[in-house]
């Protein structure tokens, strides 16, 4: 068994891997032990009581954080005349049609998120075996195939998180920096854990969310008490 370094031993010390703590605790710990030279990713892991092999059981959404996620964002938008102007007034950084599709097919993908407007998701649908394992196909269920691209626009670079379970039924994601304030890293969380419980899928039976825990990029996880992520 490899040993472990003098950083992650002493990043380690008091968090007892065994407890549950309270999301304002846990919030606290991490932000504690976010050591790196850089400006850490506060991310959160939730365990699922889904099998998503099923249909009925997919759980997918997207969640626009109150303090944004820290992140910086490059936004692709496919759209043609007006809307492909209303995209750009918006502040997307890629706007296209037929262009942008051979210019991913090429392999040239220079943006993080996508959105379209519905008239070009036959061209977009093209780029499905590209996008696609990327998580960045645009789906109107999380609001990226859409006529209001500049909300979408806005939406995607002031903070909003897509989520979508994987196939051991966890979701996680980047929900701010350990720069903010551990307040706003608490109302982010809660937040995100709010939408998740509202995707709740009909196929979903007993515990939904039975295991929470957040961390930091190069820190140690931090298990959440569920029923902290709920309320005031």
């Amino acid at each position: 068994m490899a040993q472990l370094g003098k950083r992650t031993t002493a990043i380690r010390q008091g968090v007892d891997r065994t407890k549950l703590y309270p999301l304002d605790e846990a919030v606290k710990m991490v932000k504690e032990r976010a050591k790196a030279k850089f400006d850490e990713t506060i991310e959160i892991a939730m365990n699922l009581g889904v099998d998503p092999r099923h249909a009925d059981q997919m759980v997918r959404g997207i969640v626009n954080l109150p303090n944004g996620s820290g992140r910086s964002v490059r936004v692709a938008v496919f759209a043609r005349g007006a809307k492909a102007d209303e995209a750009k007034a918006a502040g997307a950084d890629v706007v296209g049609a037929e262009d942008l599709v051979e210019k991913v097919q090429g392999g040239n993908i220079d943006f993080d998120r996508c959105v379209a407007t519905p008239d070009l998701m036959p061209l977009v649908g093209r780029l499905g075996k590209v996008l696609g394992p990327r998580g960045m196909m645009p789906n109107p269920k999380v609001g990226t195939v859409t006529m209001d691209v500049t909300s979408a626009v806005k939406g995607a670079k002031g903070g909003s998180v897509e989520f979508r379970v994987e196939k051991a039924g966890i979701v996680q994601a980047g929900v701010g920096k350990a720069s903010f304030p551990a307040d706003h890293l608490v109302q982010n969380i809660k937040a995100f854990a709010d939408a998740v419980q509202k995707a709740r899928p009909a196929g979903a039976k007993g515990t939904f969310i039975s295991r929470v825990a957040i961390s930091s990029t190069m820190g140690p996880g931090v298990k959440v008490e569920p029923a902290s992520l709920f309320g005031q």
